[in-house]
This record gives C-alpha cells, sequence and structure tokens, in this order.
C-alpha cells in the first residue's frame, strides 16, 4: 500500500514539475502532449537604399570630430575611432514578399533599427526587427528577431534569434538565417529562412 502511495505521489510531483515547462501543455480533451510546432517560414525582404522610394535611411549618424574622435558625445577614455559607423542608428522598413521578383507577392513588411555597436572597425551591428505579416498564411502575426548584424559580402549567412511573436506565432522562440541574393546599386534583395518553434495550443 505504502509503495503504491509513493508511486502515486511520484507521478503526481512529475506532472505538476513538467506542467511548469511550456513544452508540456494541455489538450482539449485533458491529455498532456509534449514538444512544440516547428513552423519554417521563407520569405523575402525587398530593400530600396536610394531613391525617393528609399525603405532604409540613417537617423543618427556617427559624429566623429576632426581629429578623429566621437566629438562631444564620446567619453574622452574612447580615443580615436577606427569605426565610423559606431554609433550610428539606420531604420528599416523593408518590404517582405513570397519571392526575389519585385512583383511576387507581398505579405509584409520588415521593420526595425540597426545600431553601430563595434569598436573594432567591422562594421558591425545590433539589430532589432519585426517582421509584419499583413496578407498570406501568417496574416496578423508578428516576428521579433534581435541579434548582431554584419555587412553581407557574397553568400554570407547572418544568424539572428527569434526572440517572440504574436498573433497566430504567439509565444515564438527560434533562429533566423538571413543571406543576399542580389543587389544593385538601388537595392538588394535578400533570402529571410526562419525555423520558428511555438506552443501546440495557443493561449
Amino acid at each position: 500500500m505504502a509503495s503504491k502511495l509513493s508511486t502515486q505521489l511520484l507521478v503526481l510531483v512529475a506532472v505538476l514539475m513538467a506542467s511548469m515547462s511550456p513544452e508540456v501543455l494541455a489538450t482539449k480533451d485533458g491529455t498532456v502532449t509534449l514538444g512544440k510546432k516547428h513552423t519554417h517560414i521563407r520569405v523575402y525582404v525587398h530593400e530600396k537604399f536610394s531613391g525617393q522610394n528609399a525603405t532604409v535611411g540613417t537617423v543618427a549618424p556617427s559624429q566623429p570630430s576632426q581629429n578623429g574622435t566621437m566629438g562631444p558625445v564620446a567619453p574622452p577614455q574612447l580615443g580615436p575611432m577606427p569605426n565610423a559607423t559606431f554609433g550610428r542608428v539606420d531604420v528599416v522598413d523593408d518590404a517582405l514578399r513570397v519571392g526575389q521578383d519585385a512583383a511576387s507577392e507581398l505579405v509584409g513588411r520588415y521593420q526595425g533599427m540597426l545600431i553601430g555597436s563595434d569598436l573594432d572597425g567591422n562594421s558591425s551591428y545590433i539589430s532589432v526587427m519585426t517582421l509584419v505579416f499583413n496578407a498570406g498564411k501568417h496574416n496578423g502575426s508578428t516576428l521579433s528577431l534581435q541579434g548582431r548584424y554584419d555587412s553581407l559580402v557574397g553568400g554570407e549567412v547572418i544568424e539572428r534569434a527569434v526572440v517572440g511573436g504574436t498573433g497566430g506565432l504567439r509565444m515564438a522562440r527560434g533562429y533566423s538565417l538571413l543571406k543576399m541574393v542580389s543587389t544593385t546599386k538601388e537595392a538588394a534583395v535578400f533570402e529571410l529562412n526562419l525555423f520558428v518553434f511555438t506552443p501546440r495550443i495557443r493561449f
């Protein structure tokens, strides 16, 4: 009898501990299921960096003085600035499309900012981006990305974390991979693959 009671108690404790994990969710029929839903989303970011319809711009440029320092906004201990992008802030409102072609279906916007944050001359940024879906399968949902953003050259890939989402992608976690697929003097197209994990049921 004591052994049976101990077993039941252990099972109860295990269920209570498991219920605290976001990977253990109760379904409508009262059963318990493990795991998360995995979604792969591929979209294309269409960016215009010049002309009347530019979708990216600098709102706070780096401010080096004539002697190579950041002038009044930089602490004296920083000394000469090897990277002219440090402290620069760019804002982005690019189109999200289903394909590389500029005429392909528009499904949302790629909005956010890039902040120059690297003193060693690598022109690296901290990026904070939100994908706003207003058409297609994920209409009404958003995904938030955050991470380091280096200048893309050739076939390089930038990996950033998926740190959240709303709507059908609520409580999203995962990662994203961004690479440039074409570029001209006025525009560029990036392929963005998102590997997203969300709870199997919505809260």
